[in-house]
């Protein structure tokens, strides 16, 4: 095998996509034009806290790995919340910030981190990105939502592992949505039917767009539901009309829309991503309140589509206990850290055994409140 050589870059400029394909495989959070939109249109840069610094390996001069890396100067965006560590540090005089990062910013998605053509190359950048934290003289090392492969490595090369949860839902092969309910409890079969009655009885009728059938009056639809739906909560949303737009000229396969509409006008929206056989639940937003319209429109319609096109599995997003009504099942999520001050990585590692052990108990909790028969 041929020298490893490792660089550092702050741009995908100059990476040939084809080679970053070849490692991103078909998730779409992973692939070169979404991470390059994130940077070129302003949402993942310097002046938003988020500093690329990709680590990439290469050999002979062709890629064989890669690492989404970014310096962090706060912790927005991640879904995976480390504010007590960042107060424990202040607290005892010391810098939390910088600190690194291996993330696809502002998406709970679980996909490579350790983005490699082979499993000792996935091995290498897990010991290589501890060297680029300890060189660049940063707090802590954090990797979220890795998958299986690259947990292996990350334990391997010392990393500490937490837990977390999301709701995802499994296609075993329903025949079609009657099928689906079918599997369902009574009483809970027949409050998703009322549930949707109502929606119906609202006068709202759904279409599902994805590809070239979105087009720039829908997109700037959604995008406009979408903004709503941050400063409902008092926040600024991360994400622009440009990084939207530029996602449905380079990458328009991986967009599907559901849009809820009244006769003609168009009053709530989601956009999803689908990517090999999984889609994944990620904005949505609407101009009024109907009862049962949220569920309908995020979750129940996301699976109607899924099981329609063979789709294996639907990733309802972050968080969310009230998904399990719609069928979405508790399902396990990783982050890996490390942290250069030994006290407090000793105080972390203590503080995740304890956690992991209630997570796991309360995944158990969970599942034995899943809505199947």
């Amino acid at each position: 095998m041929s020298e490893a050589e490792f660089s550092i870059i702050d741009t995908l400029d100059g990476v040939d996509p084809a080679q970053w394909q070849a490692l991103a495989g078909d998730n779409p959070t992973l692939s070169w034009q979404f991470l390059h939109a994130l940077h070129d249109t302003g949402a993942a840069a310097p002046r938003t806290g988020w500093t690329p610094r990709y680590l990439v390996l290469h050999r002979d001069g062709v890629l064989h790995g890669a690492m989404p890396l970014y310096l962090k100067d706060h912790s927005r965006g991640e879904y995976v919340f480390d504010h007590a560590w960042a107060d424990a540090f202040h607290r005892n005089g010391l810098e939390y910030y910088p600190k690194l990062l291996a993330a696809v910013p502002f998406t709970p998605v679980t996909g490579s981190r350790l983005l490699a053509l082979t499993d000792a190359d996935r091995a290498l950048l897990a010991r290589a990105v501890l060297q680029v934290a300890r060189q660049l003289e940063t707090s802590s090392l954090h990797i979220l939502f890795p998958d299986e492969r690259d947990r292996q490595a990350l334990a391997a090369a010392g990393f500490m592992l937490r837990e977390g949860v999301q709701f995802h839902w499994e296609n075993p092969g329903y025949g079609d949505f009657e099928a689906f309910l079918a599997s369902f409890k009574m009483d809970k079969r027949k409050k998703i039917r009322q549930d949707r009655r109502r929606v119906l009885d609202a006068g709202i009728r759904f279409e599902h767009l994805a590809g070239a059938a979105i087009s720039a009056d829908v997109l700037r639809f959604f995008y406009s539901c979408y903004v709503s739906t941050y400063q409902a909560h008092g926040n600024r949303p991360y994400l622009s009309l440009a990084f939207f737009e530029r996602l449905h000229a380079h990458m328009p396969d991986n967009l599907m829309i559901v849009l809820a509409l009244r006769g003609e006008q168009p009053v709530a929206t989601a956009l999803n991503l689908v990517g090999g056989n999984i889609m994944y639940g990620r904005y949505w937003g609407t101009t009024e309140i109907v009862s049962g319209l949220h569920f309908e429109t995020c979750y129940v319609q996301a699976i109607e589509y899924c099981i329609a096109r063979g789709i294996g599995r639907f990733e309802g997003g972050a968080q969310g206990v009230h998904k399990m009504s719609r069928g979405l099942s508790p399902t396990p999520t990783w982050s890996a850290h490390w942290v250069a001050d030994r006290r407090f990585a000793d105080a972390i590692a203590d503080f995740l055994a304890q956690e992991t052990a209630a997570m796991d108990q309360y995944i158990d909790e969970l599942a034995e409140h899943v809505p199947f028969k």
